[in-house]
Formats: C-alpha cells, structure tokens, sequence
C-alpha cells in the first residue's frame, strides 16, 4: 500500500513537471537585423512573462535575407526583425512574410506604420530630421528638407553618405512626394552645398556640427539624443521640418517585423509581437534607443519629448521600399557618393 501511495505520487509529479517544462520549452527563432543590445531588454522581459524561449539569430539585414531565401522551406525562422520598412517591403515582395490577421497589432499600430495586407508591422519610429549648429545658425532660419537645397546653404551642409538605407529611404519617399525630377534637383542641390565629403554615421555629422565644419544636416533623432545625454551642453539643436501646410512633415522610418512563411510556430510568433506592440514592451523600446513608440498610448522618453510634437509624413512607409532602386540611380546620378 506504502509502495502504490509513492508510485501514484511519483506519477502525479512527473506529469506537473513534464507540464512546466513543455512550457518553458516552446520556443521562436528569431532572425534580427537589430543590435543585440537594443532587444536584450524587451526579450528578456518577454521571455520572463512568457515562458517562451527566444533563440536570437543576428546579422545585418542583407545576410539574413540571403539566409533565409537559401534555406526555403527548411528555415527554423520564425521571425524577422528589421531596421528600415524598405527592407520590410523587399522581404515581403520576395515571399517571405506571411499575412497574419491580429486586432491587436490592428488597433496598436496606425495604418501608415504597417503593411496593408498585413505581411509587416512597426514597432518603433525614427525621425530623420535636421539637425544644427547652434553657433552658426538660428532655428528660424530652417524650414523644409528641400530648402536644404537652396544656395544659402552653400558650404555649410553636412550629410551622411547614400550607402546608408536611412538616406535612401528618405530620398524614396521624397520621391513619392515630388517625383523623379524633381526630387534629383534637389539631392543635386544637397551636393553642392556639402561643406564636407560625406560622413560613415550619422554621430560624424553631429560631431561636425559641434565642431562647427558644418552649419546643418540630417539624421536620426535618436543619434543626436544620445549625445545630448552624454554633453547636455553640445551647441547643437534639432529642427522639425516641412511643418508648414501642404509640407509633407518630418519623414518618420520604422523598426519593424513580420511573421516568416515558413515559421513552425506561428501562433507564438504572433503572441511575441503582440507583445512588441503592447505599452510595456512600446515603453522599453522607447527608453532604451530614445525612439518614437509606434503605440499611440505610450510617450517617448522625457528627453525626446522635450523636443515638442510634429507632424509626420503618413504616405506609406512600404513606398520607400518600392521607390528604392530608383533613389539610388537617382543618388548616383546627382553624385551624392
């Protein structure tokens, strides 16, 4: 009797404990083209809540596409995870992404910030704004990316170079906004106004500005407040533009991730981004690289916020990626190396 009492017991534990470690034991794979040291944080906290692994996979978004396209149908990928909603678009134009229906993704998320047919989906904002010297320049002297453009600026603009995804992205859009022609007249104009060859990350224009080798430029916000934390006294500021009516406002780029179409766990790769869009996980993101959330309910961090509301540019960000190839012949063509 003693014997049946432990044998029963014995069963009773093993089925608990084969019960908790089948939920520890699922798991996603996710591909990201995003440092490590930017998710570390919102996966672990997911994984804590959860209980479901992440076996993250890095590499830049170029590598990982490639990747992915070679293993077809046998990727262990669930997820990718992507800086710019051109390489979003380009990965669903490949087949790559699967539609997934989720209401919460829907109701987080505004329209122009993810894929109308449900493929990709933001989960942070980036403006690329102007920046400026304050030794050099007044606010009130700036207004628009296009202005950049204008002879007055001759010798004084600082720009990162069209190799990076950012610039092309923005050049794609400004496509939308002014054509062909029109946008190269302007990149034209840009070129010969540099005040400096251009520079391998958007931190060297900042730094060009502090030096003052240049008077203004164009990055991601988020660059300019990680230095403003680190030199709360650096004399240089940032500029919303194209604020006026019929402007266009600031262009905003996403972070941003979709389901694979070859993903085994479907269902608990939509639970993780739910979860990425949720106020909790929006507010870690926020903090952690200074960027916009994507979830209208949450704020940015008090030092981003200090630089007051803006209009945005809200023409779909997948046109940066249908725009792409042109904006870089464009580029090519303008001489902006």
């Amino acid at each position: 009797m003693f014997n049946k009492k432990i044998s029963v017991t014995l069963i009773v534990l093993l089925f608990f404990a084969s019960s908790v470690f089948e939920v520890f034991a699922e798991e996603i794979v996710v591909y990201s083209a995003r440092s490590k040291s930017l998710t570390r944080i919102p996966f672990s906290k997911f994984q804590f809540q959860t209980g479901i692994n992440i076996k993250l996979v890095e590499g830049n978004i170029d590598e990982l596409l490639e990747k992915l396209k070679k293993e077809g149908k046998t990727s262990p990928a669930d997820v990718l995870i992507t800086v710019d909603a051109g390489s979003l678009w380009s990965a669903t134009q490949d087949g790559l992404f699967q539609p997934i229906n989720s209401d919460t993704l829907t109701k987080n998320i505004p329209p122009h910030l993810r894929d109308p047919g449900n493929h990709w989906f933001g989960l942070s904002k980036r403006a690329r704004t102007i920046v400026y010297s304050k030794l050099k320049v007044r606010a009130s002297e700036l207004s628009t990316y296009e202005d950049l453009a204008d002879q007055k600026w001759a010798n004084k603009l600082c720009l990162r170079t069209s190799q990076k995804v950012y610039n092309q992205s923005l050049v794609a859009m400004m496509i939308t906004k002014h054509g062909i022609e029109g946008t190269e007249e302007i990149i034209k104009g840009w070129v010969q106004n540099l005040a400096e060859p251009p520079y391998k990350k958007d931190t060297d224009v900042i730094t060009a500005l502090k030096e003052k080798k240049c008077a203004v430029g164009i990055v991601n916000h988020y660059y300019l407040g990680k230095m403003l934390k680190a030199d709360p006294k650096m004399p240089v500021g940032l500029f919303w533009p194209n604020q006026g009516e019929n402007e266009g406002g600031v262009f905003v780029d996403i972070s941003g991730a979709g389901v694979l179409k070859n993903a085994k766990n479907k269902e608990l790769a939509i639970k993780f981004l739910n979860w990425l869009s949720s106020e909790k996980a929006q507010s870690l993101f926020a903090d952690s690289n200074l960027e916009y959330p994507v979830n209208q309910n949450v704020k940015p961090n008090s030092l981003v916020q200090a630089w007051g509301d803006f209009e945005q540019y809200t023409e779909n960000l997948g046109q940066s990626g249908e725009n792409r190839r042109e904006a870089i012949e464009l580029m090519k063509r303008a001489k902006y190396q």
